[in-house]
């Protein structure tokens, strides 16, 4: 039998218009892309940095090439769960070994997930922060989408993102809404908040205290239910947010790849959690396997590839939905 070889390289896509959230602007994002060939048919995964616990493309690149000898000597995606921590790197080679046993083998990997026959998935579209009237002005742009997700954090505190929260749905009267406020909201009156909001019918508000200091929501009663998105990784996050979100945001990048990701999903059902599945800035390889995540969950936010310039025979996006991926793209 061939070894297998493996490659990473680094892929750059522009964004469309802007992407603005409360750490700063991105005009283009740098993917990082895992191949793994065994001779007769090779594998691809993608990543993306997680820029806040200091990740570059750099580095995940350099991450992945690492397991060269580890991968040419047959390492499977369980055993990386030892070799390598979770983050974007793993992610890229987990999934290129899952693209790889399903050309192999012929199966689909939804098949060898023991999931149902995909369909077409209501998606959220982000608007960005901004001020009030550029972010009604995206969400009259986006009007007809079902699910929006709203980005805040922004100047002025909570009472500014209430307004923000409040010109949006104006715009779109008729959308589904949730809120990522980016950690901004550490120190200040959640549930006060939370109680504004709701009379906007938001649905769910991401991650509104700073990573690690998820003790300010002990003994918060919000309106609007909680969900842990840089607080939750992976299964060891788990018992740090029991009692204090209700929901947990799903990322490849951040649970290091579909292995961890699906057992992280039952995990959290069996604790009583709802999930939401999201993607950080990338193309559609990369939503390809969280697709399969976010079958499993309550909320999809896979709408990467619709903020940048997609790669060529990407998934399908039509009206609010985004279709399951096709053999040719992955898995």
């Amino acid at each position: 039998m061939a070894l297998r070889t493996l490659t990473a390289r680094i892929e750059r896509f522009p964004v469309r218009g802007s992407f603005i959230i409360a750490r700063g602007a991105k005009t283009h994002v740098d993917v990082v892309v895992a191949e793994v060939s065994d001779g007769s048919f090779t594998g691809r995964g993608e990543a993306t940095a997680i820029y806040y616990r200091g990740e570059t493309a750099e580095t995940v690149a350099a991450a992945i090439a690492a397991q060269a000898d580890a991968i040419a000597a047959g390492a499977s995606r369980a055993e990386l769960l030892g070799l390598m921590p979770a983050g974007a790197a793993r992610n890229a080679l987990d999934a290129a070994l899952w693209d790889l046993e399903a050309k192999q083998t012929g199966v689909r990997v939804w098949q060898r997930l023991g999931l149902p026959q995909p369909r077409p998935m209501l998606t959220a579209y982000t608007i960005s922060l901004a001020d009030p009237a550029t972010m009604a002005a995206a969400a009259g742009v986006a009007r007809g989408r079902e699910l929006l997700k709203i980005k805040l954090g922004g100047e002025g505190g909570p009472l500014a993102d209430i307004e923000r929260a409040r010109a949006v749905r104006a715009a779109a009267p008729d959308a589904r809404l949730i809120i990522d406020a980016n950690e901004a909201w550490g120190g200040t009156d959640i549930a006060r908040t939370a109680a504004a909001l709701a009379t906007l019918d938001v649905e769910l508000i991401e991650q509104p205290v700073p990573a690690g200091q998820d003790h300010l929501l002990d003994g918060v009663r919000s309106a609007v239910p909680l969900a842990a998105d840089e607080s939750c990784h992976d299964r060891a996050s788990l018992d740090a947010i029991i009692g204090r979100y209700s929901h947990i945001n799903i990322k490849l990048d951040k649970a290091g790849g579909l292995t961890e990701a699906h057992a992280l999903a039952h995990a959290a059902r069996t604790r009583g959690l709802g999930i939401m599945t999201g993607c950080m800035l990338c193309t559609s390889l990369a939503i390809a396997p969280a697709f399969y995540v976010a079958m499993q969950g309550e909320y999809a936010d896979l709408d990467g590839p619709l903020l940048i310039e997609d790669r060529p025979q990407g998934l399908r996006f039509e009206h609010s939905d985004v279709w399951p991926p096709e053999p040719a793209l992955w898995g």
